[in-house]
């Protein structure tokens, strides 16, 4: 148990340290978006899915949202600079953007 608690203390203090801050505001977003699909789920499996577009369509924005957002992340980390040569940070979330217009569109048309 003491191994797991100093790799957790590890993990955190190096995340800390050596993560910029628009990555950190990412992750923020992805653990957002991520408890938000688990309340989704679990409030259809308490609840029932009677309106099930409505479900779906909230579900598959979720996990949607969290794949643009962690190609975002790619996108705008330093360290990833030489796999997205001629793609500025700004160019990625112009995208980003872009993308999440197109997604809730069609989320909001299969609502009905």
């Amino acid at each position: 148990m003491t191994n797991l608690k100093l790799v957790l203390q590890t993990f955190y203090r190096e995340y800390t340290n050596n993560t910029p801050k628009k990555l950190k505001i990412i992750d923020a977003y992805l653990l957002y978006v991520l408890l938000t699909g688990i309340i989704q789920f679990v409030y259809c499996c308490l609840v029932g899915t009677f309106p099930f577009n409505s479900f779906l369509s909230g579900f598959i924005s979720c996990v949607s949202c969290f794949v643009l957002a962690v190609c975002l992340r790619l996108q705008v980390n330093p360290q990833n600079k030489n796999q997205f040569n001629g793609i500025s940070p700004e160019r990625g979330f112009a995208d980003f953007i872009f993308a999440h217009i197109i997604l809730h569109i069609v989320v909001m048309n299969f609502i009905g």
